[in-house]
């Protein structure tokens, strides 16, 4: 079995949906991840600039 690729560092109830921030460890990136009766959405969080979150 392989090591998992993303792992969750937040995770927040949201008017009916769950709101989780994810960090794809191979990248650092983070993503936004929120899912309600819709379906889910993915995008990536940016940094006050503009910029793409990376973790450190």
């Amino acid at each position: 079995m392989s090591e998992k690729r993303f792992i969750v560092k937040e995770k927040q109830s949201l008017d009916g949906g769950k709101m989780m921030v994810l960090v794809d460890k191979e990248t650092g990136v983070h993503y936004l991840s929120f899912i309600n009766g819709f379906g889910p959405s993915l995008t990536p969080l940016l940094n006050e600039n503009g910029q793409v979150m990376i973790e450190k």
